[in-house]
């Protein structure tokens, strides 16, 4: 086991302090509203003068600006000809940073939205860091060339310092204007700690204090020991803490100055898969598919995106998991909030934005309850897995604003298949009711046509083909639902009219909220074919996972009377067939 340091004593309950932090921070369950690039969106930073910059592996790179209730697009850059593979800004928010896989670095002034320099590199990095030199008084950016580090005056675009202290491919840098440090770390998990202003190895901060004598007094080499590499590092705002996560699925929070272990967190699958068996976090059927998403996101190499930050008072620390994204309190050692747990989405890079009111007010607050702290609007910035959007928690639930539009915007131009799609929803006419013939009796149905077409025009044009003539009911959950649709009549079967899965259309006001909802089954996010069930009681967990396009208008009680058929207990079967003999479309 790897050993902690607890450097404060442990307190029993959040005081009036952390309480008022913890409000600095969203407190939605559900993400506001996203917006989108026309390709995936793999890194979204902020700066301290309220910007937020997103790039994704088209090359493209857009400015936002945080503004009071939201955010506004302010400037969009086609900044590179391939995929973007680093994007970091100043520790003032004055300049940022962005490079590709076309050996191109470009340089940005944030404040006027501008394109400073383009440097042409003649390599990859492997990361990326802007760093403030305050013998040279100017800003310089480094470059991990495998194992070399290169520091640019980008100004000029000349190398003024090659940074030679590990012997493997860099892989992190951060650098930290309070100590005046640059922490890099290579593949193999060594952690290094060199001067901002000397480009040597550091031996006390710029407050004066020392840094550790020797590694071996450290817990540095807990990498090597466990044969795993760090994806990610940030340093927390007042420097006490430096936080990693790695390819263990392990988050460690070190002590800046001595580089000890302070806490560590598993996040492994083993343990998912424990605390899912031993209290059953969310249904089954989810868990094994975000289970089957987090081997995905292995094998496709995404788990390098994936963030660990600290909130502005460095008492908290907030990364994704497959169970939704986490809020710790490092004094406490305990999960504060948990939010985005029932998004559809796999969060992956997190950035926090907001001018939080300073520490003290609080305590003020405390002493003289005549005083009113001024509420921010703190909101955090996600990107996700295989997304071509990024997403804003704040302290607004989505069903609070924007009720009369998708909370999805669709900020970009529509592509030519997406016209093409359109132009056919436009001529094709979508029947708005349907009526199951069962040998059980008649089901009729009322469909969303206006907020699901796609899956409604793959539903009636399946009935209009007599598709789902002779297909029997195969699953039956007594006091849970009624599932058809599948031509195999096992569960395994089906397919849309187009051939192949299509995207799930999930909407805000079509929920699981009452019985007799009419919703798709799938394998997955985006996996519908044929088949859909009928719910006999709410069944909230299912939002936001399965598709809702109708409700039973009539024939309930042929619903219950199917919902009360014997079944293989194993198989859901039940023993004598139901079927559905024929579907007329209205």
């Amino acid at each position: 086991e790897e050993k902690t340091e607890d450097s404060e004593p442990k307190r029993a309950k959040i005081n009036i302090v952390d309480k008022g932090l913890l409000n600095n921070l969203p407190s939605a369950k559900n993400y506001e509203i996203s917006y989108m690039h026309r390709d995936t969106i793999d890194y979204c930073i902020t700066t301290p003068t309220n910007f937020i910059i997103t790039g994704s592996v088209d090359g493209h790179i857009k400015f936002w600006k945080k503004c009071e209730g939201g955010i506004e697009f302010v400037k969009h850059f086609r900044a590179h000809l391939s995929a973007v593979v680093g994007l970091c800004s100043s520790y003032d928010g004055l300049y940022a940073a962005s490079s590709s896989t076309d050996k191109a670095l470009k340089i940005f002034d944030v404040k006027n939205f501008d394109m400073l320099t383009m440097m042409t590199l003649g390599f990859v990095p492997g990361v990326i860091c802007f760093m403030y030199c305050y013998t040279r008084k100017q800003h310089l950016i480094a470059c991990a060339k495998e194992s070399e580090i290169l520091v640019y005056d980008f100004l000029t675009t000349e190398v003024i310092e090659t940074v030679t202290i590990h012997m493997s491919p860099v892989k992190c840098m951060q650098f930290s204007n309070l100590h005046r440090i640059v922490l890099s770390v290579d593949d193999k998990g060594i952690i290094e700690f060199w001067s901002s202003d000397s480009f040597r190895f550091a031996e006390k901060s710029a407050t004066g204090k020392s840094l550790f004598k020797y590694k071996t007094d450290t817990d540095l080499f807990t990498f090597l020991q466990h044969k795993c590499t760090v994806l990610n590092l940030s340093i927390s705002p007042d420097g006490r803490y430096f936080a990693t996560f790695s390819t263990d699925r392990k988050i460690r929070v070190f002590n800046f100055l001595t580089a000890k272990l302070f806490r560590v967190y598993d996040e492994s699958l083993a343990i998912a898969t424990q605390l899912q068996q031993n209290e059953q976090l969310i249904p089954s059927i989810d868990f094994g598919r975000r289970i089957a998403q987090e081997r995905d996101l292995e094998k496709v190499d995404q788990f390098r995106f994936s963030d660990v930050i600290f909130d502005d008072s460095s008492s908290m620390i907030i990364y994704p998991t497959l169970l939704g994204i986490k809020i710790l309190h490092l004094q406490m050692n305990k999960c504060v909030r948990m939010i985005g747990v029932t998004e559809n989405v796999r969060f992956l890079a997190l950035t926090l934005s907001y001018p939080i009111a300073k520490k003290q007010n609080y305590e003020v607050a405390a002493v003289n309850p005549n005083i009113k702290i001024v509420q921010q609007d703190p909101t955090l910035f996600c990107t996700g897995h295989k997304k071509n959007r990024f997403y804003m928690f704040s302290v607004r639930e989505p069903d609070q604003t924007n009720l009369e539009s998708d909370r999805d915007i669709l900020n970009e131009r529509p592509t030519r298949e997406d016209i093409i799609a359109a132009q056919t929803d436009e001529k094709a006419k979508l029947a708005s009711s349907t009526i199951l013939h069962t040998n059980y009796g008649d089901i009729h149905l009322r469909l969303f046509t206006a907020e699901c077409p796609r899956t409604v025009e793959n539903f009636t044009t399946h009935a209009k083909n007599q598709y789902y003539n002779g297909i029997i009911f195969h699953r039956i959950i007594k006091q849970f639902m009624v599932q058809t649709g599948d031509p195999l009549g096992d569960g395994t079967g089906g397919e849309s009219i187009w051939g192949s899965d299509f995207e799930d259309e999930f909407h805000r006001n079509l929920k699981h909220d009452r019985p007799y909802t009419v919703s798709m089954a799938n394998r997955g996010p985006n996996t519908n074919g044929s088949q859909f069930f009928i719910t006999l009681i709410p069944t909230p967990w299912l939002d936001n996972k399965h598709t809702v396009f109708g409700r039973v208008i009539k024939g309930m009680d042929v619903i219950e009377k199917i919902g009360q058929a014997k079944t293989h207990p194993k198989t859901d079967q039940p023993h004598d067939p139901i079927k559905i003999m024929s579907v007329s479309v209205k």
